[in-house]
This record gives structure tokens, sequence and C-alpha cells, in this order.
């Protein structure tokens, strides 16, 4: 029954037993990929990646992990970064406020800590950003202290290791699970990072949400669910909330001086640059915004409809190509929006609208 914490000695004693820790290690240091972020253990290196990868595959990483090191290649370099420089480089990873907070973790750090981050568990997620995972990944990964990484990868395979059918989404369940891999870990300090990337690299490659690859699981003869033809059932995961839905119009408004962007002031996407966008109400034409916004003189071309999904919301999106001789807004040509503005991808994929036939 959902909601329910069952008695978590009933359900799983060995959520990971001793002996799956050579055998997940050899088969790492033999299948590990070659990642960028891997080349050391700089703990610098490793938040900028582990931000990166919330919500993003590693493969998509690559190109902006290389462009934002190149750009600020040391936690100093973060700390003085100024924002519209720092929001290009992460522009097209979503999930803004990912990067700010990095920042702000990465002056505490300069200030407080001399550019050092810090050792102590309390002490790193401290600094704005870093939770759990992210403190488990920096200390592990960089420091090689046993403290665990554990994200949704990791829920993955324990959950499939011992057939546990609580909702990965009961905290007591997720700190037992902390609890117990804690005291898998090795205890050098090599061993240690690798465990907790051996652990993420399984779930990644291996031990998928779909279509498992068990065959080649080095945990395949310890597995519950893979010995029970089970893996699909785990873990068992909370219901989804259905998504709040909102009609979006977005303007791509062309002018005799460039193309129009403005900063977000509310809102999802605070604080970025956006083509004019509004949240339609009731029967709202999109001819009414432009006139209430202070645009003259102009004509609608063409438009054209998409979704955009965040966490929360789900909007439905029409973006309208406008010819204007007059808009309260700031202009710029293309070439300066591709160089210097930050557009979140919910407004970028507006521009395709440019090249459709009228």
């Amino acid at each position: 029954m959902r909601g329910r914490m069952p008695a978590l000695h009933t359900v799983m004693k060995h959520p990971f037993p001793a002996e799956a820790v050579p055998l997940l290690l050899d088969w790492y240091r033999t299948n590990a990929r070659p990642l960028p972020w891997r080349e050391n253990r700089d703990a610098y290196r490793v938040l900028v990646s582990e931000v990166m990868l919330q919500q993003t595959r590693a493969e998509a990483v690559r190109p902006y992990f290389a462009r934002f090191l190149a750009a600020l290649p040391t936690v100093s370099a973060l700390a003085e970064a100024d924002g519209d420089t720092l929001l290009k480089l992460w522009e097209g990873l979503g999930y803004y406020s990912r990067v700010r907070n990095m920042q702000k973790a990465a002056k505490l750090v300069v200030e407080k800590y001399g550019g050092d981050f810090p050792r102590e568990e309390k002490a790193l997620k401290a600094l704005p950003g870093i939770g759990e995972y992210t403190a488990g990944a920096i200390l592990s990964i960089a420091y090689g202290l046993p403290v665990p990484a554990v994200d949704g990868n990791v829920f993955r395979v324990l959950s499939r290791l011992s057939e546990n059918p609580t909702d990965i989404s009961e905290p007591a369940y997720r700190n037992y699970l902390a609890e117990k891999l804690r005291a898998a870990y090795p205890r050098d300090g090599a061993g240690c990072s690798d465990f907790t990337q051996s652990l993420m690299e399984l779930g990644a490659l291996v031990c998928t949400p779909r279509s498992p690859s068990c065959a080649k699981c080095p945990l395949n003869g310890l597995c519950r669910a893979a010995a029970h033809g089970t893996q699909t059932r785990y873990p068992v995961l909370p219901e989804k909330k259905e998504k709040r839905k909102e009609r979006v119009f977005v303007f791509l408004l062309e002018t005799p001086r460039g193309i129009a962007v403005r900063r977000r002031e509310t809102g999802v996407l605070k604080g970025m640059d956006e083509f004019p966008s509004h949240v339609v109400k009731g029967e709202e034409t999109p001819e009414e915004v432009l006139k209430a916004w202070g645009v003259s003189a102009f004509t609608v071309v063409r438009s054209k409809n998409y979704t955009h999904i965040f966490t929360h919301i789900r909007w439905d999106m029409t973006c309208f190509y406008v010819r204007a001789e007059i808009v309260p807004f700031p202009t710029y040509s293309l070439e300066e929006i591709e160089r210097d503005v930050s557009l979140p991808t919910a407004f970028r994929q507006c521009e395709e609208i440019l090249f459709l036939l009228a």
C-alpha cells in the first residue's frame, strides 16, 4: 500500500551484499566510459559535472562541460563570473537555478574556505544547491571518503538487487539504503571514488529503467529481480501527478533595428532572457496582447505551435512571427542573439519560425 512504510528488516537485510563490491569494482575498471570529468578527481570538476548531469544524459553534457571548464576553469573563476556569461554558458541545459546556486556555492568556497571545498559532509551540504547526492559525489569521488551518492540510478540498482517493494519516495527507505550502502564502501580512497562511479555507471549503462542488460551485469548472480524476472517492477515509483497546463503566446518581434528580447521578471525562468511571452487568459488574441504592450504598426506573418515540458508545468505554446515598427523592448541582431543572449530552450525553439515558408 502506498504511503506506508514496511518493516525494512523484514523486507531486505542486505540491499548491497559485501560480495558485490569487488565484482562491481572489477567491472567498472574494465568498462568505465572515458568521460571528461573523470580525467582527474578535482572537486570543482566533480561539482560542475554532477550539477550538469542532473536531468541530462552524460553524452549530451560532454560539450557543455568542455565549454564551461574552458571559460571557467576554477572555482574562483566561477565565483567571479558575471551573470550573463554564466547563463550563456549554461544555455540549453535548463533548470537555470542550478547554475545560479552553483555560483553562490563557489563564492562561499572562495570566501570561507580559501577555494578548497570542505571535506566535512555537514559543511558541504550547507552550501547552496548541494544536497545529499552532490555532497556524496564530491566527498567520495574527489576526496575518497566513504560517503554514498544515491541518485535514481543507484536506487534502481539497489531496489532490483533486493526486490524491495518500498516506494522510493519514502524518506525512511532512502535513508535506509544510503546507510547500508555507506557500510559497503571500500576503505581506501581510490576504491571509494571508483565505487560511487561504478554504481552510477551500472545504472546508466546496464541496469537501465527499461530493458536492462542483465546478461552483461556483474551482479546478475546476486540480483533477486533478475532471478525472478521482475526487473521492470522495480523500483516502485510514486504515482505521477498531472502537470499544470498553461497556454503561452511567444512573439518573435522583428523590427528594422533587430529582434525584440526582454528579461523575464516573474514566474518560471525568472531572470532569464526571452522572446516576449504571455500566459493566455481566456480568449485573448495575439493582437490584443501586442497592443496592450504598446507594439504598433505590426503584422502577424505566421505562427507555429509546440510544447515545452517543465517539472511541474506543461506549456502549450504558439510562437508568432511578427513584423513591427515600434516595440517597447530592447532589440538585437540574430548574430548578437546567438553570441550574447542566453535563451532557454522553451524560447530558442521559436527561432525556427524564421525559416518556415510563409
